[in-house]
Formats: C-alpha cells, structure tokens, sequence
C-alpha cells in the first residue's frame, strides 16, 4: 500500500501542536496555564476597591473583576482571580472600580458649538436652530461626535443617549472609538439640517434603525424633539413606528416655561398629561428634564414606567428651575443622569455632575440630609440602566452583565484619605482621574491614553471646525 506523508519542519510541528494543545484545553475549560481547575479569561482587574452597585451595594477593598469577551464572569475578593488566567491583568493599584457611568441625555455633536452665546437669551430659537440649520452636515456631525466621545470616555462614561440629525453619522463614530450608545434620530415639525421636508426625521430614523438592528453597542431610537414641535397625529405615528420597529422613544418633556403655558392654554393640561391621553407614554419613553412636573405627572410616570432623565446642570444654567428629581427617586421611578449638549451644560462627562445633583437638591429642600451621596453614584450607574430599561445587561459590576466598567485613580490629591467611597465620588473626584475605561470588555482608554481614535488628529479637526463657525457666526449664519 503506498501513499502520500507530510512531514512538517520542527518549528511547524511545535506550533502545531500548540495550538492543539490550546485548542483541548480551552474545550475542556482550562485556562492557559493548563490547569482544568483554572478557567480561562481576556481581562482581570485587580487590587481594586470595587463598588458593586448591585442590589446589597456590596463594595469588596482589594477586588477584582474578571472579563471573558464582552461579560463579566466573576467579581470577589483577590482570591476569585487564582480561578482564572487571562490574557491581559490591569492592576487597580487600590483604585476604584465601579460600573461604566451612563449619560442619558446629551446631543454629542453639539461640541461644535460649544461656547457659543452661553448668557444670550432664548438661545434655542435665536441661535442653536438657526445655526443647525445654516452649518450642520455630516462632517460636523461626525467630528463633533466623535470629539464628545472622546470627552465622555476620558470621564468614564460607557453609554450615552444621544439625540441630533445626521445620527447614523454619531453611530459611526461611536463603533470607531467603542462606547455604548442609545442613539435617537430627531423628528420635527420644520425642516432639518438631514430632512429637507418637516416629519422627514422619521423615515431617516427608520432607516437608521433598520441599519443597526441587533449592533453590540448601538441600539436606535426614535427622538421626537418634543410635545410643542410635533403635531398630535405625528406623535401618534412616532409612538406606532416605536412599537413595531421595537425602538426607545427619546424626548424632551416639560422643559421650558412657554411649553407650559402653551399646553395650559391650549388644552388645559400639562404636557406629560397631552401625551397620556393621546396614548404615547409608555416604558419605551424617555423623558428628558422633566422640570415642571406635579405631583400628578410623576404618577404618570411611574404609571407609565417611563424613564427619566435629570440634567441638573444644564437646568440650573438655563435658570429654567429645579426637577423634583429627589421626589422622583424617592417614588421609584425610572431616574438617570444627563449632561444635555455642549451648548447647554458644556461639558459631557458624568463625574462633574454628581456634586451638583447633591448639592443643588439640598439646597433647593433647604436640608442637608437629602440626596446622599450613594444615591447620586446610583443615579450615575444603575439609575441610568433602569431609566433605559437595559438593567439587566448594564449599570453593575455582576456576573452576566456587560463589561462596561472604569478605574479611578485612588490616589487622586482630593480622593486622600478617603473615609466613604461614595462621598468622595459626589464631592471629589474629578472626570481627570478616570484613569481606564472598558466597554463591552474592550479596552478603550488605559492609564489616560485613548487607544481607539488618535485624540490629536480628533482636536486638530475640531479646531479647523471651530475656525469655520466662527467665521459664518461673524457673517450671520450665511
């Protein structure tokens, strides 16, 4: 009997054998070491201070948090990590460890303009639409999306809920740099800088929804500017797309004081009472601001299980009043923490604001005692899951979940001594001392360095960009 035999070089034979090895072994369950009682893993964090945010709000002081592919597998005690054998070990060195934050609400783009007219009066209708509608392109879009993440990930922000035009452009730049986001295309009643005809955001969000159905980290959403800018059969149309295409609805809601008056006049309600009895509130819903809301809206709410989403600062900067946030939290409902855009509060990270949300509410109850500090970080984490109706995949650091997690520097001049973590993340820590960021278990930024998108190129565009504004701002827009 005769055939043919293949000898391999030796170095070929070594290799070949390895990977079968490794093959066998991954099989059965072993790590690389192995050894079949040492699983396998891509990431740990060690040597952590790790705060949970799940429902016992465990905090575990030297921690660690193991990452196979986009989930956590194991959080514990130093011991846990003797379990497995990653690929990749970030050392905490004795920094905290928390759930990724979530921004949920902000129009990322708008970086474009930031700074613009800050203490102009009406200065959505006298300038951010007149300069969306004159200067807003793709290319802004993209750029100033992409500049805004870079933003957020430096401050730890793992998911953000946007709403502007142009949005498969956001999108784009989200999968570039690898943040999580709930993307929402705007829907108005005029004409857009993406839809030439009023209503035409619907037909782009529903091709944009079509695009990225079932993406890793991008969910789309339908964003109805607000109750004032859509007229009632539009609404209802927005509210039916939604539920057949299975998409969260994004709106503004009960923000501004001539949007009150105007629904007082006309219809003798308030807005979240229109939008409940033309049947559009429902746990799709997010509402943004939500400022003036009575008792008997926030049951609505709760009713509804709508989602909420509290943008402390931008509303303390547009003097427009203060949310009953506390009394939303304290009611149960659906409460997360926004930014709003860069023309609004200016900056996009999650960290700046916890101290505001704090201090602001006890301030506005005239009592110390309101809004602890370990209710804020809630807010910032798991609050802003439910407010999302995604808890079951983000907002804590549990076994099963996604791994959006961040590493703040624990040794950070504000954050020593640190007697409760919680404390020093409301009134100390600073978006800077985001050292490391991960989502979907992917390293995003290590030790302050962005390793998904070339930050220098990102703000060199964003200065051209803002030379190009600034020159059509000095002609009038044209």
């Amino acid at each position: 009997m005769t055939g043919t035999v293949t000898t391999l070089s030796a170095p070929r034979a070594v290799l070949l054998a390895s990977a079968l090895l490794a093959a066998c072994l991954s099989a059965l369950g072993c790590g690389p070491s192995g050894r079949a009682d040492v699983a396998s893993a891509d990431l740990i964090v060690t040597n952590a201070l790790v705060v949970t945010m799940n429902e016992r709000r465990d905090v575990i002081d030297g921690g660690v948090v193991v990452v196979r592919g986009s989930d956590i597998v194991a959080v514990g005690p130093a011991s846990v990590a003797d379990g497995f054998a990653a690929t990749k070990t970030i050392d905490a060195g004795g920094g905290i460890v928390m759930p990724g934050l979530i921004n949920t609400h902000t129009h990322a783009s708008m970086t474009v303009f930031r700074g613009l007219g800050d203490d102009e009066p009406d200065r959505l209708r006298k300038l951010i639409f007149p300069l969306e509608k004159a200067l807003i392109d793709r290319e802004l879009v993209y750029w100033g999306g992409l500049h805004g993440m870079v933003e957020m990930v430096e401050g730890g922000v793992t998911t953000f809920v946007d709403m502007y035009y142009f949005e498969d452009e956001v999108a784009r730049a989200a999968e570039k740099i690898g943040l999580r986001g709930v993307l929402g295309e705007t829907i108005l009643d005029f004409p857009a800088p993406d839809a030439p005809e009023p209503y035409g955001g619907l037909a782009y969000g529903r091709t944009f929804a079509a695009r990225y159905r079932n993406h890793a980290l991008i969910t789309p959403a339908l964003a109805p500017h607000a109750p004032y800018s859509l007229d009632e059969a539009h609404l209802r149309q927005v509210a039916a797309e939604a539920e057949t295409l299975d998409l969260p609805v994004l709106m503004h809601v009960a923000e501004m004081a001539d949007e009150m008056e105007r629904f007082r006049k006309e219809r003798n309600q308030t807005p979240v009472e229109y939008l409940e009895s033309i049947g559009f509130l429902n746990r799709r819903v997010l509402a943004a601001h939500c400022i003036f809301v009575n008792d008997s809206d926030i049951q609505i709410l709760k009713r509804r299980d709508v989602g909420v989403a509290h943008a402390v600062v931008a509303n303390s900067k547009s003097a427009k009043g203060v949310s009953p946030a506390l009394d939303m939290f304290k009611q149960g409902l659906r409460l997360g923490l926004g930014t709003d855009g860069a023309m609004s509060g200016n900056t996009l990270d999650i960290v700046g604001q916890l101290g505001y949300v704090a201090k602001i509410h006890k301030l506005n109850a005239r009592n110390r005692n309101v809004m602890p500090a370990v209710d804020v970080v809630e807010m910032a984490t798991r609050g802003g899951a439910r407010a999302l109706h995604m808890e079951d995949r983000i907002g804590s650091l549990e076994v099963g979940k996604r791994a959006d997690l961040i590493v703040l520097d624990g040794d950070a001049t504000a954050m020593v001594p640190r007697y409760d973590v919680y404390s020093a993340l409301v009134y100390a820590a600073s978006p800077k001392d985001v050292e490391t960021t991960i989502v979907h278990g992917r390293v995003v930024m290590e030790d302050r360095k962005l390793v998904t998108v070339d930050v220098r190129e990102v703000t060199a565009k964003m200065r051209e960009i803002g030379r190009r504004i600034e020159a059509a701002v000095a002609k009038g827009f044209n």
